[in-house]
C-alpha cells in the first residue's frame, strides 16, 4: 500500500473514531440530562408531597384546636349547670311547699297542713335518695368519729358507754362520702360498776358476809 493511501486510511480511521467518540459523548450527555430530569421530577414530587402533608398537618391542627375549644366549653357548661337536672326535680317539691303554705294559717285545716308538710318531706327525702344522698341513722348506734360529731355526753346506764342517745342534727352521706356529720349526744361511761363496788364495800355488806 502506498504512503498516500495509508495516510488516507489512517485519516478515515481517525474520523470514524472521532465520530464514535462524539456519539458516545452525546449519549453520555443525554444520560446525564436524563438523570437530571429524573432528579428534578423526583424533587418536584417530594416538594408536592411535603406541601400536601403540611396542608394536612395544618388542617389537623385546626381541627384539634376546634375540638379542644369545644371540649373546654362543654366542661365549663357542665360545671356551671351540673345541678340543673337536680334543681328541675326539686321544683315540684317547692310547689308543694308553696301550696301547703297557702293554708298554714287556716286553723280548721291544721291536720291537712301537717299531712301536706309530711308528704312534702317524704318526697324530698325520696328525691335525695335517688340522687345518692342518704340520711344517717345515728340514734342507738355506737359513736363513730367518722360519722358523728359529739356535742356533749350524758349519763345513761340503760345503754353501753359511747352510744348515741340523741340526734341533734341529722348527718348525710353522698354515695360513700360523708357530706355532713351527725351532731349527737353520747352516753358517758356507765356508773353501774362503781355502784356495785360501793355496795360491796359498804358496812352492811360486810356484816352480812360475816353472818
Amino acid at each position: 500500500m502506498s504512503k498516500h493511501k495509508k495516510d488516507k486510511h489512517q485519516e478515515e480511521q481517525n474520523i470514524d473514531q472521532e465520530a464514535v467518540q462524539s456519539e458516545d459523548k452525546i449519549q453520555e450527555d443525554k444520560s446525564e440530562l436524563n438523570h437530571l430530569e429524573l432528579a428534578e421530577l423526583k424533587i418536584a414530587d417530594l416538594e408536592k408531597q411535603v406541601k400536601e402533608w403540611n396542608d394536612k398537618f395544618l388542617r389537623k391542627a385546626a381541627e384539634f384546636e376546634n375540638y379542644k375549644r369545644r371540649t373546654e366549653n362543654d366542661q365549663l357548661n357542665l360545671i356551671s349547670y351540673a345541678a340543673e337536672s337536680f334543681i328541675i326535680k326539686l321544683l315540684p317539691i317547692v310547689d308543694d311547699f308553696e301550696r301547703s303554705m297557702e293554708h298554714i294559717d287556716d286553723i280548721d285545716n291544721n291536720k291537712s297542713v301537717k299531712d301536706g308538710i309530711k308528704m312534702v318531706y317524704e318526697k324530698l327525702l325520696k328525691l335525695l335518695n335517688e340522687q345518692g344522698v342518704k340520711k344517717m341513722l345515728a340514734k342507738g348506734e355506737p359513736f363513730n368519729v367518722a360519722y358523728h360529731d359529739a356535742l356533749m355526753q350524758r349519763k345513761d346506764d340503760s345503754v353501753p358507754p359511747h352510744t348515741v342517745l340523741e340526734e341533734v342534727e341529722s348527718g348525710y352521706l353522698y354515695r360513700d362520702k360523708v357530706i355532713r356529720h351527725a351532731k349527737v349526744i353520747v352516753s358517758e361511761e356507765s356508773s353501774l360498776d362503781n355502784n356495785q363496788i360501793t355496795k360491796d364495800d359498804s358496812p352492811e355488806s360486810s356484816s352480812e358476809n360475816e353472818k
